[in-house]
């Protein structure tokens, strides 16, 4: 068997330039889990159906379980690590706390990086399949509009009746 092939890659995490060598092969999941310690996004799946590894990867949300690492040289990544600012908690995960919009805690990073995504897209005009009105310059968001944003983030304990009213309480 071949021995694996290794490749630099700098990439700029939570803030800080990173340069390491990995693994042609490495997700970038593994890549922060395995090679930077960076713990908050989860493999719950490793086939990008439930949303645990969810991170912000050049500012839009990604599972980051289906990103080759490889493919990211020189990308902006943010996990929930990197959320707080300052010592202060993101607005985001304020509301999590405040509407107990968690369980087991699993799948919270993910939900919580996928929802700072899911707000940027909102307030670039981005409409979802459920918008109504495609005219909009901003969609309307309903509980409707977050469920369906968020579909791709699965809780099994099933928190979500109180994850919705903390995005929403986020968003206003």
């Amino acid at each position: 068997m071949p021995a694996p092939e290794l490749v630099e890659i700098s990439l700029r995490v939570n803030g800080g330039e990173r340069s390491l060598v990995v693994d042609s092969r490495t997700s970038l999941l593994d890549l922060l889990r395995e090679h930077l310690g960076l713990t908050g996004a989860k493999k719950g799946c490793d086939h990008g159906q439930c949303g645990a590894c969810t991170v912000l990867l050049d500012g839009r949300r990604a599972n980051s379980c289906l990103a080759l690492a490889v493919a990211h040289q020189g990308a902006e990544v943010v996990t929930v690590e990197g959320l707080a600012a300052g010592g202060e908690l993101h607005p985001l995960q304020r509301a999590f706390v405040e509407h107990d919009a968690f369980q087991c805690g699993y799948c919270t990073p993910g939900q919580l990086c996928s929802a700072v995504g899911m707000l940027a897209e909102v307030e670039a005009g981005w409409p979802s399949a459920v918008t109504p009105d495609l005219s909009a310059a901003r969609p309307e968001l309903d509980e409707r509009e977050i469920r369906e944003r968020m579909s791709g983030n699965l809780c099994r304990c099933g928190a979500y009746a109180n994850i919705v009213p903390a995005i929403a309480d986020a968003a206003r």
